[in-house]
């Protein structure tokens, strides 16, 4: 009985490190942390997403519990009705919050929020829900607060479903123009998933992890990058971008895999987008300009101030794998 006594005086563990600590302790830290799945800060307990019933419009948050995200209240507040998702919170300090895209100069209307029930699966063992886009959907935030501008570094990664893609343009997550308008080569840099071939490509038929940079899905510097192969037969992807002053590298694989993650490019941008013109908003599920035509679904993404090294990456898609994406 002591030492049992002994044994629940002692201090819980300290909960592990999140994929932003990861970058933070490099010297790359997170300036927008969204997920609709998990905390990305050791230490993070707050909001996830926001919810709204179409039977009375009424709104409801999803936050952590225990790390994960607390889907029992969403369950029993959409409970004979539907919900949509209106926002995707920024776990970060800068408030980088995600809301349904206004009007763009592509789609020409209002983007639709994700159905919050649509796609469920498990992560660490527990139900959880993702942002299953099916065209005509998508989030922005306009006016940011720490997001690279001009030829700026920075790093993002996202984690999405594997076979759920399509060669519309454009299924992105990452740094696009503040007005949702086409202001030409080099005023957005995103992470892409699909096969769309219409600009560049990779080996193969795809799906890739493209670089989503204004007036192009690029592969690498070329119309066809050898090194960059499809990503086939994985239920859940991590997608990185890095940005450089003079460059960029893209890297995917397995999300459940810790062999998983390839650098799949790594070199100069395209001809005429040296020096880039970031102009620092964030979109999910779109481009620059609002083009909605993809699908894709969305878990879990970040973007960084700074170029991660190589070991940041492994370090960051390990504690991706660790989490246990499933279904």
């Amino acid at each position: 009985m002591m030492a049992a006594s002994i044994l629940s005086a002692l201090p819980a563990a300290p909960p592990s490190p999140g994929p932003c600590d990861i970058y933070a302790s490099a010297g790359t830290p997170c300036v927008a942390a969204h997920s609709m799945t998990r905390s990305l800060f050791a230490n993070y307990s707050g909001p996830l997403y926001l919810v709204q019933r179409s039977s009375d419009l009424a709104s409801d948050v999803v936050v952590v519990k225990e790390g994960l995200a607390a889907v029992a209240s969403q369950d029993a507040f959409c409970a004979g009705t539907n919900c949509t998702v209106t926002r995707i919170f920024d776990q970060t300090e800068r408030g980088n919050h995600l809301n349904r895209a206004p009007w763009g100069g592509a789609s020409k209307h209002s983007e639709r929020g994700v159905n919050a029930a649509r796609h469920k699966l498990s992560v660490g063992g527990r139900t959880v829900y993702g942002a299953y886009f099916e065209g005509g959907m998508g989030y922005r935030c306009d006016s940011t607060w720490g997001v690279a501008t001009g030829n700026e570094p920075e790093t993002m990664y996202m984690v999405t479903a594997g076979r759920h893609y399509n060669g519309g343009c454009c299924f992105d997550y990452g740094n696009a123009e503040i007005d949702a308008l086409d202001h030409g080569k080099g005023t957005m840099e995103a992470i892409y998933w699909g096969d769309s071939k219409g600009w560049s490509r990779g080996a193969g038929d795809g799906p890739w992890v493209m670089a989503d940079i204004e007036n192009g899905l690029w592969a690498g510097k070329d119309k066809v990058e050898a090194s960059n192969t499809p990503i086939t037969g994985a239920e859940f992807v991590t997608a990185m971008v890095k940005g450089g002053s003079n460059g960029f590298a893209l890297l995917g694989g397995d999300a459940t895999r810790s062999d998983g993650l390839k650098k799949l490019y790594e070199g100069p941008r395209p001809p005429k987008y040296q020096p880039m013109k970031k102009q620092g908003a964030i979109i999910l599920g779109i481009g620059g300009d609002s083009s909605d035509w993809a699908v894709g679904t969305f878990y879990e993404g970040v973007v960084t101030a700074g170029y991660a090294s190589d070991a940041t990456d492994k370090a960051v898609h390990a504690n991706i794998v660790a989490a246990g994406y499933g279904r």
